[in-house]
């Protein structure tokens, strides 16, 4: 069964009633709840598909084998599963629901030809929402088949002499690395539209998210954004640096390993930075799953309040780290986080103000080639 429509349709108040008549009725060992992300499966109460095949983020190898300890623990959890419901179909790729039909299967002890195990699976989505990312959409749009493609047509492009000859020294400047704070003031008013000539001051383009190619070019714009938050709200940012553990066979003859540790890019440590900047009304996004069940997955956004650590403790000013201000505070001994999570399903806990969550340190384990330190 499909239950196709846009946002604001009712698809999620359908799947919470749905979820409450089986409740209601003694039957909620027979429904499973699934979605392709862990922000959905949050939204909906299930589990993300991934989560269910064994798959995580960190897991460098996917086995096809299933071993007996995971298969019985498959069995046990669908022996009584008879509908699946799956939400944010479009987001569903071919290769992913063929593996969750081959697992599912395997629970079931049935006939690999028969689809889904024999289990009624309900999807809810809507397909012009998001595509799935390297895999195939369970759906094919026939209006773009080669014989009724229609070709891009050329648009003419009409620029006055004056303005083309502006921007064509503008760029000259920029890549003789001379751009003035006028050429700054006029790209900012470049935006890619027709018929539009707004600011990139104005909302809601500087609060627009920016892509970047490179990890080090992001994190150099967010340190720059938490400078920039710190400035306009009067206070000083806050750095909380990692502190790292280093586990060596043998000696290792780097005097300053712990200083380029700390600036080795995220995609290199587990998704860990080692100064992580901070100043309270900042929004961040959470990388981690910490509480599905209760609106704290990976995914989930929040406002930043305050970092607890341990005051006992010395922490400095920024004196010897060049890339903050120097009324940075840096602090070696963070402990938690205290975030506003609207989307949190605890509301208020003792002591601490509504809304507000406390979210723990964690702690990764990686590897580094010392050779290209």
């Amino acid at each position: 069964m499909c239950v196709p429509g846009c946002g604001g349709t009712g698809k999620s108040q359908l799947i919470r009633a749905s979820t409450a008549y089986f409740t209601q009725t003694n039957r909620a060992h027979k429904l499973r709840k699934l979605a392709p992300t862990s922000v959905a499966a949050a939204e909906i109460e299930g589990m993300t598909i991934h989560s269910f095949l064994g798959d995580s983020r960190n897991r460098k190898s996917k086995s096809k084998v299933i071993n007996r300890s995971g298969q019985i623990t498959h069995e046990n959890a669908w022996r009584f599963v008879e509908y699946v419901i799956l939400d944010e179909m479009s987001m569903v790729g071919l290769s992913l629901l063929a593996r969750l039909n081959k697992l599912v299967a395997i629970a079931k002890h049935c006939d690999p030809m028969t689809t889904m195990g024999g289990i009624n699976i309900i999807l809810f989505g809507d397909y012009i929402q998001y595509s799935p990312v390297f895999d195939k959409p369970l759906y094919y749009d026939f209006s773009t088949t080669m014989y009724n493609k229609k070709l891009p047509m050329e648009k003419e492009i009409q620029q006055k002499s004056t303005r083309a000859l502006i921007l064509q020294t503008l760029l000259n400047r920029v890549r003789d690395g001379k751009c003035t704070h006028e050429d700054w003031l006029l790209l900012r008013t470049r935006v890619i539209s027709i018929g539009l000539h707004i600011s990139l001051n104005e909302p809601p383009w500087n609060e627009a998210p920016i892509l970047v190619y490179r990890n080090e070019l992001r994190t150099e714009l967010n340190n720059r954004a938490v400078i920039n938050k710190a400035y306009e709200t009067g206070r000083s940012p806050t750095v909380a640096i990692a502190t790292d553990t280093i586990k060596a066979k043998k000696h290792i003859d780097l005097p300053d390993l712990t200083k380029r540790l700390l600036a080795l890019s995220d995609n290199k440590t587990e998704h860990l930075p080692g100064y992580l900047p901070l100043v309270p009304g900042m929004p961040v996004l959470l990388q981690e799953n910490i509480a599905c069940e209760i609106g704290l997955s990976n995914g989930t956004l929040g406002i930043f309040h305050e970092l607890i650590y341990d005051e006992t403790k010395e922490h400095t000013t920024g004196a010897d780290e060049s890339i903050f201000t120097a009324d940075t505070v840096f602090v070696r001994n963070a402990q938690y986080a205290l975030l506003e999570i609207r989307k949190s399903k605890i509301k208020n806990l003792e002591s601490l103000d509504p809304l507000i969550i406390p979210i723990p340190v964690i702690e990764k384990t990686f590897e580094v080639n010392l050779e290209k330190l």
